[in-house]
């Protein structure tokens, strides 16, 4: 056949042969330095994988549906429930609005109590209209479950309902609760207890989940995948042991336990997460017992993350939502929730909900994505990464396991100094601009101005109780610190004005355009009045124009060679008029330093302290 002629003609390449020809066109730059991708999760992930590397890999002679289940729970396809939330104050508007939003597409609707308890007869008007048999039905932050699940299932029986038919769940998650607040409602004990009797209420409908595994509450802490993962591992067996111990058994526990993951803009990472999880939950499952495989499949709901969400340049989210959304259901889940795009910072709109719903829907119906089983099955990428994070997640859970499982090791503080320590990280490449936040703390929108944004906005969450016993978790978004910044320059601009930055372009043409774009980037993130030049012809004219302009910062753009000579003359032309800042790292910055001048930038630089201390310097 032509294609195998094709296929002879070219000699088959080595490992070793690809490694040499790259090592060659970098030009003596280090392969591993240059190329290798050192992640949070671990792991390093090379630039190339080949065939050669599925070779040790025991899962890839499965197939779906088949276990330990990483290639997803279904068989034929990749199905998964378009969710979306409904906030509970009045049952007859929320009914309103669920019977709404399923018109347009949602096949999943959750309702979010807060703590409410519900009668019958306000369960039945919430749920008016709406075929439980055909909708997955979930509630969260219910204050009495079992009674619950008690109306939910006298409900189906009275409509006809064959009751493994009635699929969704409660959302009780003890272990969450404890890690954001430092302590049980109740007793441990009585907790457990409790948890029991939901687990025991809930027998009667097969399909309905009452345990939730918070793997969103790490994601959103700053956690890595890894740890997202390898806690909410730990977080379940804690689940199964606990009610083991009860005396219930793994066959009436695992089916009613759902796994909560948040996704973020990982978008390889997350496939692999969700393929990784369920094949270590298969094999935990397994080793509590199970009777038999089908008992071991993890169930997922998933939804987008709020830790990599803006309040500035807020359309932003809606890319990342997207990414975020595709990553998932490619991942393989159950049930996925699109956050609106201005969900982290106001109550959402008609609009915002729209998109949010659509973004699923677009996926589904135009991209066809739960058509196929595994579709990522084949990728020697995403085979390699899904194998990566399962090994380094199980290292993490038995960590915990050795420390006597998830809530000893958390009163011992070890998942919450695992996951701080990586967000520090995370915190620091932020704030140098290693992991970018676009139009935070790379390109913003120069011209946004928000009105006040409320404090908690911009602060952790923070739910400690006052009779914590240990410290908590505290989720944020990684662009609260620049969102804290840039909001100081708009409450101070509103009586004083806004500090100007001019840029000061001059010499050589290429690299001061470079380097003013560079830097009105840098300073336009404090939220100041930044405005480039097209070059000036003498540091007289340039002194002459910034002056008029009354601008505090001057930003000198320029060649290394010709900053020697020229940053002196424009420091000493300007007389403290406005502080002197040089773009970039020159060769002669010693010499400079040496003559008075203080102020660099680059890309080394620490955005977010070099922005603080310019506020500073300028009283905001």
């Amino acid at each position: 056949m032509a294609d195998n002629k094709l296929f002879s003609d070219f000699a088959p390449q080595s490992t070793q042969e690809w490694i040499d020809k790259i090592t060659k066109d970098l030009k003596g730059a280090d392969f591993d330095r240059k190329l290798v991708w050192r992640t949070n999760e671990g792991f390093n992930v090379q630039p190339f994988y080949r065939l050669e590397n599925m070779d040790d890999k025991a899962f890839m002679n499965t197939y779906p549906g088949d276990f330990p289940y990483v290639r997803g729970n279904k068989k034929d396809n990749n199905d998964w429930l378009v969710r979306q939330d409904i906030i509970v104050e009045d049952v007859k508007a929320a009914n309103a609005k669920a019977l709404d939003i399923l018109n347009k597409g949602i096949d999943s609707v959750g309702f979010v109590l807060n703590w409410k308890s519900i009668s019958k007869e306000e369960l039945a008007t919430l749920l008016d209209g709406i075929y439980m048999d055909c909708v997955e039905i979930n509630f969260t932050k219910s204050h009495s479950s079992v009674e619950l699940i008690q109306n939910l299932q006298a409900l189906a029986t009275e409509k006809g309902i064959d009751l493994d038919k009635v699929k969704g769940g409660v959302s009780i998650d003890l272990l969450s609760g404890f890690s954001t607040t430092g302590n049980f409602c109740h007793s441990e004990e009585s907790s457990f207890n409790y948890l029991k009797e939901v687990i025991e209420a809930a027998k009667s409908l097969p399909n309905y989940k009452v345990i939730a595994v918070g793997g969103s509450l790490f994601n959103n802490s700053g956690s890595s995948i890894v740890e997202e993962l390898g806690f909410s591992l730990a977080a379940g067996a804690e689940y199964l042991g606990r009610m083991i111990d009860a005396g219930l058994s793994v066959d009436e526990v695992a089916p009613k336990i759902r796994f909560n993951f948040a996704t973020s803009s990982k978008y390889f990472m997350e496939i692999a997460k969700l393929r990784a999880g369920r094949m270590l939950w298969a094999n935990i499952v397994k080793a509590f017992g199970a009777s038999n495989e089908a008992v071991c499949k993890m169930f997922v709901h998933g939804e987008t993350s709020d830790w990599n969400k803006s309040v500035y340049d807020p359309y932003v989210n809606m890319l990342r939502t997207q990414t975020e959304a595709m990553s998932a259901v490619l991942g393989g889940l159950d049930s996925f929730t699109v956050k609106p795009f201005d969900s982290v910072f106001a109550e959402s709109s008609v609009f915002s909900e729209r998109i949010a719903r659509n973004q699923q829907l677009l996926l589904k119906e135009e991209s066809h994505l739960g058509k196929i089983a595994d579709p990522a099955a084949g990728s020697y990428y995403i085979e390699t990464l899904t194998e990566s994070i399962a090994d380094e997640a199980w290292k993490l859970f038995l960590a915990v396991e050795d420390k006597g499982g998830y809530l000893a090791a958390f009163k011992a503080g070890f998942i919450q100094e695992t996951i701080k320590a990586t967000a520090q990280k995370r915190d620091l490449a932020i704030a140098t601009r290693k992991e970018n936040f676009l139009g935070t703390n790379q390109f913003p929108n120069f011209g946004e101005v928000l009105e006040t944004i409320p404090e908690s906005v911009l602060t952790p969450e923070d739910k400690t109780a006052d009779n914590a016993v240990c410290e908590t978790l505290k989720p944020y978004r990684g662009a609260q610190a620049f969102e804290a910044l840039r909001n100081k320059t708009d409450i101070y601009a509103k009586e004083n004005g806004r500090p100007k930055v001019m840029m000061f372009p001059i010499g050589n043409l290429n690299m001061r355009k470079a380097r003013a774009q560079f830097a009105c980037n840098f300073f336009a993130c404090a939220g100041f009045d930044v405005e480039d030049h097209n070059g000036f012809t003498s540091v007289e004219e340039g002194v002459k124009f910034v002056t008029e302009k009354n601008a505090k910062i001057v930003v000198l753009c320029s060649s290394d060679d010709e900053y020697a000579t020229i940053a002196p003359e424009l420091f000493e032309a300007l007389k403290g008029s406005a502080t002197l800042v040089v773009a970039g790292a020159p060769a002669c910055a010693d010499e400079l330093k040496a003559k008075g001048i203080e102020n660099f930038v680059n890309v080394k630089s620490n955005v977010l302290e070099t922005l603080k201390a310019y506020q500073a310097e300028l009283g905001i």
